[in-house]
This record gives C-alpha cells, structure tokens and sequence, in this order.
C-alpha cells in the first residue's frame, strides 16, 4: 500500500473518529450550551483531534467565523478543518520573514511566500492556516458563507475573514495590494524589517 494510500484511510479514521466524539459529547453540549450544543460539542471534538491549535489572538470575528465554518463542515459534510496557524505576533512573523529571506536571498522572493509583518493579515488576527487539504477543500467551496476566502493561488492552506465583497485571489502573498494596516511595530522590529 502506497503512503499517500494509507494517509487518506488513516485521515477518514480520524474524521469518522472525531465525528463519533463531537456525537457523543453532545448531550453534554446540550446540558452547558443548550441553544449551541452542535457547535460547542464540535469544537470539544475538533480540539482532541487537533490539540496543538491555538485560537488566541484573533480578532472575535475572525474566530466566530471560523468556528461557525467548522462546525457545519463537520456536522453537515463530515469534513474536519484544523488552524495550523492563527495570529502571529510581530516578532514571531518578522523571524518567520526574515528566515525566508534568508532561504530566498532576497526580499522580493520571500514575499511569494511570506509577508513582513506590518503587511500580515496573521500579525492582524484575521489570517488563518488551514489543515488538511479536505478542509480548505471544504473552506474554499463553502467558507465564503462565513467571510472565510483563500486569498493566493499558490497557499491553498490560507485564508482570510474578510466581510463584505470576496476578495479577488491574488499569485501570490506579494502581489497583495494595498498592504494590511496592522499596530504599529516596536522600534526594534522596524530597525529590523529597514534592512530588508
């Protein structure tokens, strides 16, 4: 049997798995959230499957859309959706930006995978990275419902919460135009990014 074979039967395990659990939990859902049972039992379930994740830090309605996606993905099509990666704080993109540099060798290359971080919609708390592909399958064909949109053709694991008109889809991170306004950055940070 193939790698790729074997990931997809141990992915629809989890899935069955993690739908068996979000049903279980449900009537205890129903006891702490009568009027939200579904959603607070899919996201019980969601979090044992996916422990890692972390939510904090994104804006409250990046992480209700989010949440919402989630739920009628799981309930209405079996489809479970994780978060790679939410928020990101300045530093920690900034790091990320200038290792891709780093490996790039120049700014302009980094920026078809990375933005700095007074352009990312991560360092914002609206940016959202997606698992697995089934997911952001799911996402893409449905998350408009929820201002949820894939934002560049070449990540198909990014998104955006982006009320209002979708978005026109972009190559990539660089051709973003015009830049996200996010806080302003610490002043060691935007020493940093001047060098770049």
């Amino acid at each position: 049997m193939s790698a790729a074979r074997s990931a997809r039967r141990r992915d629809r395990v989890y899935e069955a798995v993690t739908l068996a659990l979000a049903v279980v939990l449900l009537p205890v859902a129903f006891v702490v959230a009568r009027g939200r049972a579904k959603h607070v039992a899919c996201q019980w379930a969601l979090a044992t499957r996916f422990p890692a994740e972390d939510l904090t830090g994104l804006t409250p309605a990046t992480r209700a859309a989010f949440e919402a996606a989630r739920a009628q993905a799981l309930w209405r099509d079996g489809e479970l959706i994780g978060l790679t990666s939410g928020h990101r704080t300045a530093e920690e993109q900034a790091r990320l930006f200038a290792e891709a540099v780093r490996c790039a060798g120049s700014p302009e290359a980094a920026r078809l995978r990375v933005l700095p971080p007074y352009e990312s919609r991560h360092v914002a708390g609206t940016a959202l990275d997606v698992r697995p592909a089934e997911g952001a399958r799911w996402l893409e064909t449905y998350g408009a419902r929820h201002h949820l949109h894939r934002v560049y053709d070449n990540e198909w694991w990014h998104f955006e919460y982006r009320p209002g008109r979708r978005p026109d889809r972009l190559p990539h991170p660089g051709a973003s135009t015009p830049p996200t306004v996010v806080p302003a950055l610490p002043s060691r940070l935007v020493r940093l990014t001047d060098r770049w």
